[in-house]
């Protein structure tokens, strides 16, 4: 299907006659109970930087996976390597792929064998209730690899009794489609997902086949409600330059896979609450250099993670105490990497105490970590707010941040890459302070960060001349910026309009050390503008427009147009999504070239 066909489409859609439909209700952001932290609070009362994507953002979005709906967060650098959510590496604040830790319902997603996996855990967009994203330092709350922030994905509590199909067609043989079924029982309740994003490529050998299952279940509502969720997340796709320049002449190729279980229940008092749980993550990876020969260079990576954790938050006249342990084990076998195994234990410990009826609150809190190759660490932090008004909070935080090396950090070896044993864990103190403002139609942030590392892992090559690259402890590195985000919801003839924009600028002085000798130090994202305009033109129409500006550190820039139209009827919607929309050309990571225009047209059908 030709884009002038799709264009033309997309305007028989908007003229289609118009059927009334009852409005759906939005959540107030200030009623969301932020899950990230142990001590479940109000997203207002929060003394950290906390973005909250909501599923009406998620719709607004203009995305089909979660990697691009990161994209558009202020302060959140995704570099993906073509579309599909096929890989993308996830950076906040400045920070490395490996220091960016995500979680589904609470249960960390991190990998052991490379952080490039980081996002192969990221849910179908259909699931997800909304997504939590934590800036700044946050090993005090969840352990190793939250170096510069965390992000939870929240899946839906329930879909009740709804059964909803979704297809969409468009460039580069685009065919995506997925079914969704919710189900309410007397006793217990069921959400599942089944789907696939499908590509030709819009590029040689960048064809994708990604299949997605979901399914969980609430069981035993009436007595003591347990909770289970299963994912498993299937990706092939042609990785042409995703490691190598166009000019070594590979067809590279790889596939994914990641899996998920977990089971959990919470007891509740007035007081006291216990939320026990039991995890377990698979992942794998095949990777060849040459697609069509498999025997020329094959890389086969299957790691297993096992674990069980006990979360609790305890109420008294001093305030709030949030309190846990996780305990766990990551097992890796590799044709490349070797057969290894890690146990790990954590022990997090959290207090909020309130002064000047409430005015000023604190949070002093340490997490303990045990590694067996890697022994005890200790992440202390602090948390400080003070609500100058109904509307306005000031706030700051400091802590201690940490991050083992991976095992490809530790052990990978090819033609051009080295791992080192000998490296050290990395460390760093970050510290912040911002400001946050709340009302109902108006909302703005203004934080100032830094963060000084020691240790970090870069891959690192001794001259100019040097083709091989090995992991390298670099010294010292300073990173210091300040980012802003602020939105305005107003009315026209009564329908609801947002206009928003965010602004991240950050500065560091790792291309002081290593401009000319490092692999992935020299793309950080200096400038980031991100501005969206959501409306409603017709009580059933809804247009959606978002503007990127990005300036990497080394100099290179690119404007990116995405849009989209949403036409609601009674039982079903219609969509039409474009994307770079002024063709621009530009990189992400690496050697890949980003895709030129594109058109997407989708039927989405409530039974």
């Amino acid at each position: 299907m030709n884009q002038s066909k799709l264009l033309m489409s997309a305007v028989l859609v908007l003229h289609l006659n118009l059927f009334s439909q009852e409005t759906t209700p939005v959540q107030e952001l200030d009623t969301i109970v932020i899950k990230s932290t142990r001590i479940d609070l109000p997203f207002k009362e929060n003394s950290r930087t906390i973005t909250v994507i909501t599923s009406e953002d998620i719709k607004n979005s203009a995305a089909t996976n979660v990697a691009d709906i990161l994209q558009q967060v202020a302060g959140v650098d995704i570099r993906r390597r073509g579309t599909g959510g096929g890989q993308a590496d996830l950076y906040i604040r400045g920070g490395g792929f490996d220091q960016t830790l995500v979680l589904i319902d609470g249960i960390k997603m991190d990998d052991a064998q490379t952080g490039h996996h980081t996002m192969n855990a990221a849910l179908p967009i259909e699931v997800i209730e909304r997504i939590e994203i934590i800036k700044g330092p946050a090993a005090r709350v969840f352990g190793q690899n939250a170096f510069t922030g965390a992000i939870n994905i929240v899946t839906k509590k329930r879909l009740s009794n709804t059964v909803s199909a979704n297809i969409e067609a468009g460039s580069f043989g685009q065919l995506n489609g997925s079914v969704t079924v919710g189900k309410e029982f007397e006793n217990s309740s069921i959400i599942a997902h089944v789907g696939a994003l499908t590509s030709d490529g819009y590029r040689k050998n960048s064809d994708y086949n990604n299949y997605n299952y979901f399914l969980k279940g609430v069981f035993n509502k009436k007595q003591q409600p347990i909770e289970v969720v299963a994912t498993f997340f299937d990706k092939k796709f042609g990785a042409q330059n995703f490691y190598t320049p166009e000019a070594y002449g590979f067809n590279e190729y790889e596939e994914t896979q990641n899996s998920l279980l977990g089971v959990s229940t919470t007891f509740k008092t007035d007081k006291f609450k216990i939320t026990p749980r039991a995890y377990w993550k698979r992942g794998q990876d095949i990777f060849l250099l040459k697609r069509d020969d498999p025997s020329f260079y094959r890389n086969l990576h299957i790691t297993n993670k096992a674990g069980v954790e006990v979360n609790a938050a305890y109420t008294s006249n001093y305030g709030i105490t949030g309190f846990g342990i996780d305990v766990s084990r990551v097992a890796i076998s590799s044709n490349n990497l070797g057969d290894r195994d890690r146990k790990m234990a954590n022990l997090f410990l959290e207090h909020r105490f309130k002064f000047a009826e409430g005015a000023i609150d604190v949070t002093p809190g340490v997490a303990v970590t045990y590694f067996s190759d890697f022994k005890f660490h200790a992440f202390p932090g602090l948390d400080l707010g003070i609500v100058v008004s109904e509307n306005l909070k000031v706030y700051g935080n400091l802590g201690v941040t940490y991050r083992i090396p991976t095992y490809t950090d530790l052990y990978y070896k090819d033609a051009s890459t080295n791992g080192n044993p000998d490296l050290k864990p990395e460390e760093a103190f970050a510290q912040e302070i911002g400001l946050k403002y709340n009302s109902k139609r108006f909302t703005s942030s203004l934080a100032f960060f830094n963060r000084n590392a020691t240790n970090l892992i870069d891959y690192v090559r001794t001259n100019t001349t040097d083709s091989k690259y090995t992991a390298t402890n670099i010294t010292k590195v300073n990173t210091k910026g300040f980012e802003l985000n602020t939105a305005y919801r107003f009315k026209i003839n009564n329908l609801n309009q947002m206009v928003s924009f965010g602004y991240n600028f950050l500065d560091d002085d790792i291309l002081d050390q290593n401009k000319d000798l490092s692999r992935y130090s020299l793309n950080t994202l200096k400038h980031q503008f991100i501005t969206r305009f959501t409306s409603k033109l017709f009580k059933n129409i809804s247009q959606n427009i978002i503007y990127r500006h990005s300036e990497r550190a080394i100099g290179t820039s690119y404007n990116v147009w995405d849009a989209s139209v949403n036409v609601a009827f009674k039982s079903f919607n219609l969509t039409v999504t474009a994307n770079n929309i002024f063709d621009a050309a530009y990189i992400e990571s690496g050697f890949v070239p980003m895709p030129p225009r594109s058109i997407l047209l989708g039927v989405r059908y409530g039974f």
